[in-house]
């Protein structure tokens, strides 16, 4: 058989693709087409290659495209089989006069054709020929050769098919077809135009293992896409907008992508254009800041400017987006700028080393209040029918990162708002409690490129806790929250969230977002018992929240590297102890006894004595663990000071087991050993205000801190160490002044 014949067999596969969009019935394929399954039968009773290729021959010319269905297409492969394409896949020797590629052409084309049958392309014989097919991608050969082309085109045919099957994408995957297609398309040869496409659809459709399996070739795209993207001067640029998301890794963008994309966005949103035009560039850039926060943005002059333009942009584009009536919200659009939006108030909020000058950012942030006020009217007019959807969702958490950092402006329409914020965030609580999906509620919210699904079940309170935490400190919006039940929602938002936290959970693995809500959620329940008291006495949820912390806090001041979380727990703790000093369970159960063993632990772990070069005496310093972190936990540490000693006079039981813990002791003997300038005035009245209240609370621990004091050749003078009546007060000299004379 000569090789124009096997050019002129190969056409088969042309059919049956090109067939994929006429559908007649199989009857009246066979009425009109009798001939067909003459060669049919031929087919099938071939004895050897060279009658398969005088049969395929035959099918070929008794068939037009627009005369074959799907069903007359699985009759051909019934006919065909596999094995034969198989020996022409693999074949290395071609008639005479033919190039070596003709039969491996015709091999792909019968594949091609039995793709479009979905069912067929599922077929373990398609699949284990996607590592063969993905070489042919990248072989060399002549570029004008219309059969080589025309080999490609039914490569890409087959390997489109196999993407559209539901487990398509992780075969390919699986077969090395990413590297190729990124290879063939940097190789800018025939097809490289398919395997962009191609690749597109497995990053959208498996973008993780798309990453694992390729991630060096993918880079390498990425990094010729920006270069193209910052060079093109046509309409190419607004394509390349739609197509760069696609590609930025999970990990780390290469710099020379950053300047790049960066470049190119300023030239695109420094133009005046049309929305069209305009709004993919502003979704790439909220990829980017979502990936890269502000290190894509350079420094200077120009990184400033390009920086307020595109808050500015993303402002008015969300202003239109709610404001405007009788049109539908672009919702993908109004979601980027909102990215967009919470970069302006990260560096607005920024003191060292923000892109933006003073002036700047009080511009930004007198337009971002604006596109806020533009928010929560949206907001105002959510339904229940609507509190599942995830721009909803989104509107909340850029409404949660303003409130985070700014609660003086807008504060009335906020009180308005707080009833449905509480709502809404008690209703996607409760749902991902009955779907016991925890993992969900320390999920982040993705400016993905692809679309959510229907729902987006998200962890709603987590997004308002900031902002909570600073009303909650004002009259009127505290007001608001306690009628609305928000604290009981946050005690078991807070004890669903301990639970990720405890043992027999992999805590490695765990978002910081879990330990940062945790803490934030402390600092609430702090303001409330400052500013409400009779709540946490009457409610009982803050009695469950008590057991749970007297209860954790012995295990959690153990871990190394939870030091914050640790303080917050045990200073409010202490601060609750005070309010529910008459529960049952604070009256020297074993539980109680363990908490408070545990925060004297914290507090008495804070400070040691550390020799100085050159002295003679050291000095009171900050302990390792606590010298790192001292600027967030020092307020924490005074307070649960404060609380413990107010807590000695309350609970008769404290203070024997204060002295059973030795730190009345220890704490005396470490301020004998330092230098008396070296206590700062503050440390000195909260180690004063211990002291004196376990001797007055206790005629033992008198005795102790008398003992201690003798052995240290102290001469106990002042009253507060007696009992009434015995001696008197004097001024002693002697008397350390690390140690007030009203403790000694």
């Amino acid at each position: 058989m000569s090789c124009c014949d096997l050019a002129a067999a190969g056409q088969l596969g042309k059919a049956g693709i090109m067939a994929s969009d006429c559908e007649p019935a199989l009857n009246q394929a066979e009425s009109r087409n009798p001939t067909l399954e003459r060669y049919l039968g031929a087919l099938r009773e071939a004895k050897n290659d060279s009658e398969q290729f005088a049969a395929l021959l035959l099918v070929t010319k008794a068939v037009k495209a627009g005369d074959i269905d799907a069903k007359t297409r699985r009759r051909i492969f019934d006919a065909v089989g596999f094995t034969f394409p198989n020996r022409l896949l693999t074949t290395k020797e071609a008639p005479d006069g033919c190039p070596d590629h003709v039969l491996r052409a015709l091999g792909v084309a019968l594949l091609a054709c039995f793709c479009s049958d979905p069912e067929l392309a599922t077929h373990p014989q398609v699949l284990n020929k996607i590592p063969i097919l993905s070489t042919f991608l990248t072989a060399r050969g002549d570029p004008d050769d219309a059969a080589r082309r025309s080999m490609i085109d039914d490569t890409y045919q087959c390997l489109t098919a196999v993407a559209g099957t539901p487990r398509g994408p992780r075969h390919l995957i699986a077969g090395g077809t990413v590297s190729a297609l990124c290879q063939a398309y940097l190789g800018h040869g025939y097809g490289f135009d398919q395997a962009l496409a191609l690749l597109v659809g497995l990053l959208a459709a498996a973008e993780t293992q798309c990453w694992k399996e390729a991630e060096p070739d993918l880079l390498a795209v990425l990094r010729g896409l920006s270069e193209d993207f910052q060079k093109a001067e046509d309409a190419s640029k607004f394509e390349l907008c739609q197509l760069l998301p696609l590609f930025l890794p999970p990990t780390t963008v290469p710099p020379e992508c950053l300047r790049d994309l960066q470049a190119g966005l300023a030239r695109i949103l420094g133009s005046k254009l049309s929305s069209w035009q305009r709004n993919p560039a502003l979704k790439l850039a909220a990829r980017l800041a979502h990936a890269c926060g502000s290190d894509w943005i350079p420094a200077g002059s120009s990184g400033s400017k390009f920086l307020a333009l595109l808050v500015n942009l993303a402002c008015v584009e969300v202003r239109l987006g709610l404001e405007e009536t009788g049109t539908e919200v672009k919702e993908d659009v109004v979601t980027a700028c909102y990215a967009l939006m919470e970069l302006g108030i990260q560096e607005c909020t920024r003191c060292e080393q923000s892109l933006l000058k003073e002036p700047q950012k009080v511009q930004l942030v007198s337009i971002m209040k604006e596109a806020i006020g533009a928010v929560i009217l949206y907001l105002q007019q959510v339904g229940p029918e609507k509190q599942k959807e995830p721009f909803v969702f989104a509107s909340v958490r850029i409404l949660g990162a303003w409130l985070a950092e700014e609660t003086s402006s807008l504060r009335k329409e906020v009180c308005q708002l707080l009833p449905f914020l509480v709502r809404y965030a008690k209703t996607l609580y409760e749902e991902a409690e009955e779907a016991n999906d925890l993992s969900q509620q320390v999920a982040n919210l993705a400016i993905s490129p692809t679309n959510p699904g229907p729902t987006w079940p998200g962890d709603a309170l987590r997004l308002l806790l900031p902002g909570w935490c600073h009303l909650t400190v004002e009259d009127g919006p505290r007001e608001i929250l306690i009628k609305e039940g928000a604290p009981s929602l946050l005690c078991k938002y807070f004890l669903q969230q301990w639970e990720l936290t405890s043992p027999g959970h992999d805590t490695s693995v765990l978002p910081d977002s879990v330990e940062i809500g945790l803490q934030t959620c402390c600092h609430i329940f702090l303001n409330l018992v400052v500013t409400a008291p009779g709540l946490i006495k009457r409610d009982a949820c803050f009695t469950s929240l008590m057991n749970t912390l007297m209860t954790s806090l012995p295990a959690l001041v153990q871990q190394q590297g939870r030091l914050l979380l640790a303080a917050n727990v045990a200073t409010l703790g202490l601060l609750m102890a005070r309010l529910l000093s008459t529960s049952p369970a604070l009256q020297g159960t074993p539980a109680s006894r363990g908490f408070f063993g545990a925060a004297i632990l914290f507090l008495s772990q804070s400070h040691v004595a550390r020799a100085t070069p050159g002295s003679d005496q050291a000095v009171l310093a900050l302990s390792p663990d606590y010298e790192g972190i001292w600027a967030d936990l020092q307020e924490l540490w005074f307070l649960g000071m404060q609380a413990f000693t107010g807590c000695v006079p309350l609970l008769p039981w404290l203070a024997p087991a204060a002295l059973r813990s030795r730190w009345p002791q220890e704490l005396l003997q470490l301020l004998g050993s330092v230098s008396p300038n070296s206590v700062k005035p503050e440390m000195v009245a909260a180690y004063q205000g211990v002291l004196v209240e376990l001797a007055r609370a206790n005629r033992l621990c008198r005795e102790a801190m008398r003992l201690q004091a003798e052995r240290r050749d102290w001469r106990l003078q002042q009253g507060l160490l007696y009992e009434p009546g015995e001696g008197s007060p004097t001024s002693d000299p002697l008397l350390p002044p690390a140690l007030p004379q009203c403790v000694l």
